[in-house]
């Protein structure tokens, strides 16, 4: 992270966020030979160590690919803020397509003691066989000049994985721990009169991914199992494990020129979380879902049919409630026309629906700062009616626009927590004040919060290739709650822009790049104290605004050699430090300069 002296010297930059650097699995497939896509929906992770597949994909998984492709924008952390994962799933640091080489070696090093360090390396014991290890490093000092406590962060993420290839399918196995350790340092409503309270939390989480992909699609498409176990400072444990199966026939024709695809998707994904502060939640979650669908094709022109029907078995207690117990069917509409007049305009439209589990991993991804103590409640998407164009002009031009409307249950947002938390015992003031404070409890941690209410959104993604050696990309979000009973709408922006442009230049020697965030205003509540002598009271504020931002992101790569290269990193170049969540400055301008050695 890098201050702004540094912005003059890197004005031949390109684009970077730090994010989990390297080469790592997931369940992503691989495509090789297609045609150029806009890289506006983010991967989960970057590429495999695998350069190119023999003989895959076949044709039909090339035209299952090319149908099913959507155009989504992920809602992307700032590239400045102290994570790792700035840019949630991808590497956008600056890398070489040619002599393209998995093994390499990286280190940087910055202003706000930004220490860096990234390695992967792999190999083939069998023809058909690869094993490799991937890890990933990075701590920052933080923000000393603003703060009298720690605010400094160190996270690492260490993995193995495996790609095995057979004739009839592909395996990737790949298993990681990770930790993220870090301080609660948002501290707004009320200054700690010790500086040197312990704000500290830390996440270890354990995770177990297999995946195999079947070459056919005949009966048997594709299996994946996700699981991983979670733990923190304070004692909250969670278990996760999802299995889907997709079983499809594929590719019988129905009537002359028109093909039609058969699938099934089973779904079985369970969660258990339980915390060991304050309220002591307990949340065990089952959802079991069926996906039948079948799909029509005639040319690049398709319409497909299919239902989600879910069974899910919920229970939630605490401390101070008694257990509630659910169990519920859900059924949810799924169609989907796509009208191909052309590649250059392709109308389409349909509807949709689902459940998402709501945990406490996948929400401290979007905010590390909550209470580690929270009610986790599935969100339910009762209908989601979309319609769009998208189309691809030349090669050269690709662009997908399109507008929502949903009905929401349960809509998950993250809302601030009092000041003080009341102990459960009778207590003659109602707060604890005599154990001490806890590092959680200056107003400075978040809660998962839900209401109900309808989503109006509009996207819209497009990726330019001018040249041969320049992309230029950009991506717009609108998104409009109206909701039953809260009277804001909590942490989330009403428009999403960003921007960015990759550049090669003296013979792809010299990799440039741009990355741009720019985010409307937010709103948040927020606490203060109000004083009425002997005793104080809290008092709250539900329209607390959290300033937008403009990121500017540059960075830049040379190979000096085939096997070594020089980088730079420009953040957040703008140097405003402002808040992601409220309290929570980010590091303003910072530089990282390091090298990179490939074998």
């Amino acid at each position: 992270m890098n201050k702004l002296k540094y912005i003059a010297v890197l004005a031949f930059l390109g684009t970077v966020g730090i994010s989990e650097l390297g080469a790592q699995i997931k369940e992503e497939q691989l495509i090789l030979n297609r045609k150029r896509e806009p890289e506006v929906k983010k991967i989960e992770k970057k590429k495999t160590s695998v350069v190119q597949e023999k003989n895959y994909p076949p044709d039909n998984k090339k035209k299952e690919d090319s149908l099913n492709l959507k155009y989504d924008i992920v809602n992307v952390p700032p590239v400045s803020d102290f994570k790792t994962t700035e840019i949630q799933g991808e590497d956008i640091s600056p890398k070489f397509s040619n002599d393209y080489q998995s093994n390499y070696f990286r280190l940087g090093y910055g202003n706000y003691g930004k220490f860096m360090a990234d390695a992967n390396i792999s190999g083939k014991i069998q023809d058909n066989v690869e094993i490799g290890a991937d890890a990933h490093y990075l701590s920052t000092s933080g923000l000393k000049k603003d703060y009298d406590w720690d605010s400094k962060q160190n996270e690492a993420k260490i993995g193995v994985f495996s790609n095995i290839y057979t004739e009839t399918g592909k395996f990737n196995i790949d298993a990681n721990y990770a930790f993220n350790n870090y301080n609660y340092y948002g501290i707004y409503a009320l200054t700690p009169t010790n500086n040197g309270v312990d704000l500290q939390q830390k996440v270890n989480k354990f995770s177990v991914n297999g995946y195999y992909d079947h070459y056919s699609n005949d009966i048997l498409n594709n299996l994946r199992v996700k699981s991983y176990f979670l733990s923190d400072h304070f004692g909250a444990k969670e278990n996760y494990a999802n299995a889907e199966l997709n079983l499809s026939k594929h590719d019988f024709s129905v009537y002359d020129d028109v093909t039609a695809n058969g699938d099934l998707g089973i779904n079985l994904e369970t969660v258990n979380s339980k915390f060991d502060i304050l309220n002591k939640n307990t949340n065990n979650q089952f959802n079991f879902t069926l996906s039948p669908k079948v799909t029509f094709y005639k040319g690049d022109s398709y319409l497909l049919i299919g239902s989600d029907f879910s069974f899910l078995n919920s229970k939630n207690s605490s401390n101070v409630t008694d257990e509630s117990k659910n169990n519920k069917f859900y059924w949810f509409p799924k169609a989907e026309v796509l009208v191909a007049a052309a590649d250059e305009f392709k109308f389409y439209g349909g509807i949709d629906g689902g459940l998402k589990l709501n945990t406490y991993g996948n929400l401290l991804e979007e905010n590390p700062f909550l209470i580690s103590d929270l009610t986790l409640t599935p969100t339910e998407t009762k209908y989601h009616f979309y319609f769009g164009l998208k189309g691809d002009v030349d090669q050269t031009f690709k662009y997908d626009v399109n507008a929502g409307f949903s009905k929401v249950n349960n809509a998950q947002f993250f809302v601030s927590n009092p000041l003080l938390f009341y102990l459960p015992t009778p207590n003659p003031l109602g707060v604890d004040l005599n154990l001490g404070r806890n590092g959680y409890d200056y107003a400075n941690t978040f809660s998962s919060i839900y209401d109900n209410g309808t989503l109006m959104e509009v996207k819209g993604d497009l990726q330019v290739f001018p040249m041969e050696n320049l992309t230029v990309d950009a991506g717009l979000h609108f998104m409009k709650y109206k909701l039953d009973n809260l009277e804001e709408v909590y942490y989330k922006p009403l428009f999403q822009f960003n921007l960015g442009a990759k550049y090669t230049m003296l013979e792809k020697k010299l990799n440039l790049g741009f990355k741009a965030y720019f985010v409307t205003d937010r709103t948040s509540n927020s606490y203060s104290v109000v004083t009425t002598f002997p005793a104080f009271n809290m008092q709250e504020n539900v329209n607390e605004k959290v300033g937008g931002y403009a990121d500017i992101n540059l960075s830049a790569e040379y190979k000096i050699h085939k096997n070594f290269s020089i980088f730079a990193l420009g953040n957040n170049l703008l140097g405003a430090k402002y808040q992601n969540y409220l309290g929570y400055k980010v590091l303003g301008a910072q530089v990282v300069g390091g090298v990179k050695i490939t074998f």
